[in-house]
């Protein structure tokens, strides 16, 4: 049987290579603000697919990043929900005000109104007591 200890040795260094291009690829994928999955992963490192779900560290580091930008595309929707949803509350206050203000408004022209009317009969009795 032929000695293949050279042939092992080659394909673990090529292994322990290929890992650290991986993690390099992921580590300046993630600096550079861009999306790390195994698709990106693989283009920027020159693996294969298949090694990275191989690989039980490489693949957990990928899927850890994948669930933390989940996770913050997911509290940036909250945050946009969170504006949108006080924007409505505000306008709905402002709305309620604009409302009460045109109520009061109209009550005190009729006041205003009635105000008129006496301070003319007023008028028109004095100038009746007068002559």
């Amino acid at each position: 049987m032929p000695d293949q200890s050279g042939l092992q040795r080659n394909n673990k260094e090529r292994t322990k290579q290929a890992r650290e291009k991986a993690f390099q690829a992921i580590n300046s994928l993630k600096a550079e603000g861009k999306q790390v999955n195994f698709s990106s992963v693989a283009i920027r490192s020159g693996v294969s697919r298949r090694f990275l779900y191989q690989y039980q560290e490489v693949r957990e580091m990928i899927e850890e990043q994948r669930s933390l930008e989940v996770d913050n595309n997911i509290n940036k929707r909250a945050h946009f929900d969170k504006t949108a949803k006080s924007k409505d509350v505000v306008i709905a206050a402002k709305d309620k005000r604009i409302a009460k203000l045109e109520a009061e408004n109209k009550q005190l022209k009729g006041e205003i109104s009635i105000l008129r009317g006496m301070i003319y009969e007023m008028k028109k009795s004095t100038s009746d007591t007068c002559n």
